[in-house]
Parts: structure tokens; C-alpha cells; sequence
């Protein structure tokens, strides 16, 4: 016991220098959250930063994702389909569980406004295998 203690009290100023955890390159800030006519979905609008150089990683979504580029360029990649260049004033649609990867190409954060009308209850975004 008294050993292991010993080895936990040399490792601490080890850890304590390790550099911080990477900062997700994909930032999702809720705007809006109702209800819509289909029974048991709700729509949400949400802010959404993607890091330069940042991907949002391989994911679906439990209803339709209808995005509009504020501003940043990047690729949308949806499984199935060619890779889709975005820039500033571009939108698009991502159907319902389509597994699918933004990436941002630019040297400056990409922006855009994101409105999902999806299943409540779900959670927004799920990782794809």
C-alpha cells in the first residue's frame, strides 16, 4: 500500500505538467427549442463553430439537419455522396440518420446555423462507427 502511494506521489508532477485535453473543434450552442406539427419531434437551432483545421467527426442525427454557412470554408462529406465544398452563404441538408463529417478547410473558424428537426428524447448527434 504504502508503495503505491509512493508511485501515485511521484507520478502528480508528471500530470500536473501534461499539456490540457484538446479543445473540441466543434461547438454547438443551443438558440431555439420547440415543438413542430409532426407528433413526438421538435425542431432546434443551434450556433455552430468549427476549429480551423477542426472536423466534427463521423455522426447521424435522429431527424433532418437543414444548415446555412455564416461564414469559414469547408467539406461536407455525407457516406454515399461526393464531397460537397461549403463557403459563406451556402446551405445544405443531411436526412435523417446519414452518416456524415464536416471539416473546416480554412485557416479561421467556420460558422454556421444549424436547424434540426428531430425525435425528442434523442440525443442530437450520435457518433458513427
Amino acid at each position: 500500500m504504502f508503495t503505491a502511494l509512493l508511485g501515485l506521489a511521484a507520478a502528480l508532477p508528471a500530470l500536473a505538467q501534461s499539456p490540457a485535453a484538446p479543445r473540441p473543434a466543434l461547438k454547438r450552442t443551443e438558440v431555439f427549442r420547440d415543438d413542430v406539427a409532426q407528433a413526438g419531434h421538435e425542431a432546434v437551432v443551434m450556433k455552430v463553430e468549427l476549429a480551423a483545421g477542426g472536423h466534427s467527426g463521423r455522426h447521424t442525427h435522429p431527424g433532418d439537419e437543414i444548415s446555412y454557412v455564416v461564414d469559414g470554408e469547408g467539406s461536407l462529406l455525407v457516406d454515399g455522396e461526393a464531397p460537397r465544398k461549403l463557403k459563406p452563404g451556402d446551405a445544405f441538408v443531411v436526412k435523417a440518420g446519414r452518416v456524415h463529417d464536416a471539416r473546416n478547410d480554412g485557416a479561421q473558424p467556420m460558422h454556421l446555423i444549424g436547424v434540426y428537426v428531430v425525435e425528442k428524447g434523442k440525443p442530437l448527434a450520435t457518433p458513427a462507427k
